[in-house]
């Protein structure tokens, strides 16, 4: 579906993106990963036709972004709502504006309203809308007409629980229905919910990718144990389980609590950050 090759992006003296390839499969949703300047939301603009690359290509379902607007649905990291417009109005123009009418884009409106919370909000206006509540209407927008390809950056930034939970289930169904997205966040957690394959970037570039399991083998998890006297027995391991085991044996007063940390998305990131900074 989404194939970006060897993209190159300056701004000045800046460089944006530096030979940055990712490709995302039908069905696929790919955590994009990467510190601020890192290149994510440069690439999500290349692909959704807001930006034209220096160098490289992308191919949406074999066209030119410009050729596949109506295939691309794209929730911006910042806010891009139009304080005056209601709800209902903000679903109606994005609907139109990728080709539905009537019957089919009142399914569309009905069925997103439900999913993401909105009914009661339709008739508000943007500029009277909590954070989260315009975080919702936003992503709406960008999935009202089943794009075929989703560009969420940051979604739940500074969203409430409901919110975030609610973006989750739309984005896990849409990808259920073969949808191809492109996820961006700093909250690792919601990667592991959405089952997410990893792609981490860094200056500009893609440093690693694939499943996140994959990703996360042989990296150091943490034991921790605390014992009677409040004293705590820490230790750094590739093997959590066995590595506990191995402690309680050795241990020869009463242990008060246990810990064991495995691997996380966080240790992943640091650990890509130091070996491709050497």
């Amino acid at each position: 579906m989404l194939v970006a090759t060897d993209l190159v992006k300056r701004y000045g003296t800046v460089q944006a993106l530096d030979g940055f390839t990712l490709s995302v499969a039908p069905g696929e949703i790919v955590g994009l990963l990467g510190h601020n300047g890192a290149g994510k939301t440069t690439f999500v603009e290349i692909v959704s036709n807001l930006v034209r690359p220096d160098g490289g290509r992308v191919s949406i379902d074999g066209k030119p972004p410009s050729a596949a607007r109506g295939e691309v649905g794209v929730a911006p990291q910042h806010i891009a709502l139009y304080p005056s417009a209601t709800v209902r109005e903000h679903l109606e123009l994005y609907g139109r504006l990728a080709g539905l009418r009537r019957a089919a884009l009142r399914a569309a409106m009905e069925e997103l309203s439900v999913v993401l919370r909105l009914t009661e909000l339709l008739d508000r206006r943007a500029g009277k809308l909590s954070g989260g509540q315009q975080r919702r209407t936003q992503a709406a927008s960008a999935l009202v007409h089943r794009p075929a390809l989703l560009l969420l950056d940051e979604p739940t930034a500074g969203a409430d629980l409901e919110t975030r939970q609610a973006m989750l289930d739309v984005v896990k169904q849409r990808a259920g229905e073969g949808a191809a997205v492109v996820y961006t966040t700093h909250y690792l957690p919601e990667l592991t919910e959405l089952q997410a394959t990893i792609a981490v970037a860094r200056d500009g570039r893609i440093i690693a990718r694939g499943a996140c399991d994959d990703l996360l083998q042989g990296l150091p998890g943490e034991v921790r144990v605390t014992l009677d006297d409040q004293e705590e027995i820490a230790l750094s391991t590739s093997d959590p389980a066995t590595t506990l085991i191995d402690l309680l044996r050795r241990v020869d007063r009463p242990v008060t609590a246990v810990d064991v940390r495995n691997p996380s998305l966080d240790d992943l990131y640091r650990s890509l950050a130091v070996h491709d900074a050497s």
